[in-house]
């Protein structure tokens, strides 16, 4: 077990009471690195971005989950996020009546110590960070979280939201799904931003586009539950060439 890294050992999991979605994954993501997960629908990529952040919904029948050399199974979703998880959901949800503003200093308060709130201009300050690598408005902040967003938006905001959290891990989930040409160019200078030596990431995507933008490290090939090959970016152009079904005859799957 070793610190530095989120580390998914031989994880089973399935929908409480149905059949078995995670058949064994095993993937290690460094912090200071940034992976891509690929493979075709229904291979389980969104289940296992669940199951790491702790949808209940979620039955993990064996294996591990560790950050930094510590399992995680036991704790509740705010517990892993105050461990440092953070999860971009593939469709983010609204919360009327909630604005971004306060919706972010909540939530990073919520990830600090009790009476370690952030200052007022701290707080300001990584806001301003982190609109300006979203090329954004500060107005954005003033509405409430989602309601009448676009689909851009929403995408650029789960951005925002981890830019400004600071999160260890994070499993950005299709962030590049519905997004035009420009948003994904703005969304991925928003991930690249957050790249250093305390930040890892998984970006899960159906497409190599997101990866010309977002280069990563390692690319995982994930199938019918199970990571079935792992290799350098150009992986991904290998496979946005061949396709998925090049794939199952490479690895005999």
């Amino acid at each position: 077990m070793q610190k530095n890294q989120l580390e998914i050992v031989n994880l089973h999991a399935r929908v409480e009471g149905g059949e078995e979605i995670l058949k064994g994954v095993n993937l290690i993501l460094p912090k200071s690195e940034v992976h891509a997960l690929m493979g075709p629908n229904g291979s389980g990529k969104s289940t296992l971005a669940k199951v790491i952040a702790g949808d209940p919904s979620y039955e993990i029948t064996s294996g591990n989950i560790l950050v930094d050399g510590e399992s995680i199974l036991e704790l509740e979703a705010d517990e892993r996020a105050r461990a440092g998880l953070y999860l971009a959901f593939q469709y983010p949800v609204e919360v009327p009546g909630v604005s971004m503003a306060n919706f972010l200093r909540l939530a990073l308060n919520a990830r600090r110590d009790e009476g370690d709130e952030i200052e007022v201009m701290e707080f300001y300050n990584k806001l301003q960070d982190a609109i300006k690598n979203l090329n954004w408005d500060e107005s954005i902040l003033e509405r409430n979280l989602h309601e009448g967003f676009s689909g851009g938006e929403k995408k650029r905001s789960e951005i925002l939201q981890m830019l400004v959290l600071e999160p260890k891990y994070s499993i950005l989930d299709e962030t590049d799904s519905g997004l035009d040409v420009d948003a994904l160019k703005i969304v991925s200078h928003g991930v690249n931003a957050a790249r250093g030596p305390e930040f890892g990431a998984l970006v899960i995507t159906h497409y190599q586009r997101l990866l010309n933008h977002i280069v990563p490290d390692k690319v995982h090939v994930m199938y019918d539950g199970q990571i079935v090959k792992t290799g350098p970016k150009e992986l991904a152009m290998e496979l946005d060439k061949k396709g998925y079904d090049w794939l199952t005859q490479e690895v005999g799957v």
